[in-house]
Order: C-alpha cells, then structure tokens, then sequence
C-alpha cells in the first residue's frame, strides 16, 4: 500500500486525470484540501472510504493518518487542488514520507493556469511573441525570494501567470509597469472552469478597477502579456513550405 498525491485539476470535476479518478475510487483513506478542491471530484469513492478535510489539520495530523493508514494496509490518497507540484505543499509531506520509510507516487493534473488560458481562449507560446511561461506569485505571508521579484520577472515581457496575488491586484499593476507598457493586456479569471467562474479582461492601466467592481479577491489566477493580444507570426509546424521530421516542404 501507498500513499498518492493527487492532481484533483483546477475545478470542474471532469478536468481530474483519468488516473487519478481511478484512485480516489479505490482509496480507503482520502485527505483532499476542502478550501480549493471541488468536493465532486470524491463522488465516485468507496462508500466505506474515510474522508479528511485538511483544511482544518495541521502538517503533522495529515502525516499521522497517512502513517496509521498505511500500517493498517490501507490506501491513501492526498488530494491537492490543479497539480500538487505548483503551490501544493507537498515537499515537506513527501520527504516526512520518505523518512518515515512510508511508499508514495505523485498523481498530476490540471493546473489553474492552463485551465484559465483555456477558459479565455489563449496560447502561451505565440510564435514571435512569447515562448516562455512565467509561474509565480507576490510575496505576501509566504516571502519570495528578492531575485524573483515581480519587477525582475517583468523585466522579460513573457507571458505570465500570477498565482495568490489578485487580492493585491493594485501592486502587482505596480511593479508590472515597471518593465510591460500601460497598454499591455492582462486578464484574470476567478475560479477557472468551475460552474461560476468569473473573467474580467483589460490592460494594466484599468484591470484594477475592473477586478474590484467585480469584486474578485480570492482564488484567481492573473494572467499577462503580448500572448492576449492578436499580432503573431503563423507556426513553423504547419508552414506549408518548412520541412521537418514527419514532413516535406510543397515546393521541395
């Protein structure tokens, strides 16, 4: 027996991986964090299978029922909400695992940023636009290391995700304008794929106006860049007259 760390996906309880569906139905032990995981994703458990809310335990009351779980030969599954690598906490699980001698395996999902670029209809990698993804969020009870300050990621102009931060959304607009222009695009999508999900679309110099008429101040990612905007080039894949591994150019 194991302990799984599972991916539940950003919301909608179809968007959790078809594995990790698979264990929570065979989990005889589930400890999934109420405060972000949609409660649907544990419809299809066992009906004798054991439910923790983590919201309410600390690190070391989660860490006593997996270790009782598995010395009674039972399977546990720690579900986290998108993919538990991203803000998931669970480094200092998995190593307490490991000293433990307790057998683990990590489960990915659906993480909020992918869900939400899918929910306004955009691509990250724009060819001659952007090509890389920034991950990360404002220093606020969690500090952030100087060197990956909003400023100096600015500084890049890539395509952004911003986690945790849109209850700041006045500070953030701050320190992005350091580096991205006032004209820059930037959208931010409350609860991204869930039944009530909520996206307000604007540019540096007015998003702050329009996140707080909208009354967004929790669970929502920020999204920013070029890559929401309409100028990019065409992809080299499909290009007619560029050959690659699998094809040859028309005029070759």
């Amino acid at each position: 027996m194991k302990v799984f760390f599972v991916g539940a996906g950003p919301g909608d309880p179809e968007l959790i991986t078809v594995k990790g569906a698979k264990i929570i139905a065979q989990a005889d032990i589930i400890i999934y964090a109420g405060s972000l995981v949609n409660k649907e994703v544990l419809n299809n458990r066992k009906e004798n299978a054991k439910v923790y809310n983590s919201a309410s335990m600390t690190l070391e009351e989660v860490i006593e029922v997996m270790e009782r779980g598995i010395k009674e030969g039972k399977t546990v599954a720690r579900v986290h909400t998108g993919d538990p690598s991203i803000y998931g906490a669970i480094r200092e699980q998995m190593d307490i695992l490991e000293k433990k001698g307790v057998e683990y395996e990590v489960v990915p999902g659906v993480s909020s940023f992918v869900a939400a670029a899918a929910s306004i209809r955009k691509e990250f990698t724009l060819p001659g636009v952007s090509q890389t993804v920034i991950l990360t969020r404002m220093e606020g009870r969690t500090p952030v290391p100087e060197k990956e300050s909003i400023e100096s990621l600015a500084q890049h102009r890539a395509s952004m995700c911003v986690f945790l931060s849109v209850h700041m959304i006045d500070k953030l607009v701050e320190k992005l304008l350091v580096h991205y222009p006032l004209n820059t695009p930037i959208a931010v999508i409350q609860r991204a794929s869930w039944n009530d999900e909520k996206i307000v679309v604007g540019t540096l110099e007015d998003i702050a106006d329009k996140v707080k008429e909208a009354d967004i101040t929790k669970t929502a990612q920020i999204l920013v860049g070029d890559f929401l905007g309409d100028e990019y080039e065409l992809s080299k894949l499909y290009d007619k007259g560029f050959s690659h591994g699998y094809r040859r150019a028309k005029d070759e």
